[in-house]
């Protein structure tokens, strides 16, 4: 059984923070580098960070198997849309249904905030987890290259669902 609890603490930013290390060195170096992921690492997942931006308004969940932090996700609400800023995995947990599990947890979400989509981006590269959103009824709208600083950009698709 899969649990959600929501991080509003500085040891829940952390547990995060940890995660986001062990999940992004081992996933996301083969396809944007190892320099890049650091930079991202201390950027965008720092326990300071996520503690900033929850004051702005992002909700941050730890996803919890049994007693066991697996994994966690960021939401934020943007006008009639419902954001997935981060929903990240353990490689041990994937292909278990917690992922699927995430969604729809973001999916009641969506639907408790009047939202009429999700909408998330995606690295272009990132082939499996550009599958499992379309079989969750994502569809890819657009591409977006943003410039994150320090000669990095992020080259990503943005995926939506439609809720009505």
């Amino acid at each position: 059984m899969i649990t959600f609890l929501k991080a509003n603490n500085e040891a829940h930013f952390t547990t995060i923070a940890f995660l986001a290390t062990t999940i992004w060195e081992e996933h996301y170096t083969p396809i944007i580098g190892e320099n890049q992921v650091a930079y991202m690492l201390q950027r965008f997942q720092s326990a300071k960070t996520i503690s900033a931006q929850v004051k702005e308004g992002y909700q941050y969940f730890i996803l919890m198997f049994k007693t066991t932090a697996i994994g966690y996700i960021a939401i934020q609400k943007r006008d009639s849309s419902l954001f997935i800023s981060k929903i990240y995995v353990l490689k041990l947990e994937r292909g278990k249904g917690f992922g699927k599990n995430a969604l729809h947890f973001i999916e009641t979400k969506a639907t408790n905030l009047i939202c009429d989509t999700i909408c998330l981006t995606v690295n272009k590269n990132n082939a499996v987890a550009i599958k499992a959103y379309e079989a969750l009824g994502f569809k890819n709208i657009r591409s977006v290259v943003m410039d994150i600083g320090n000669g990095f950009v992020m080259d990503d698709f943005v995926m939506e669902k439609s809720l009505k």
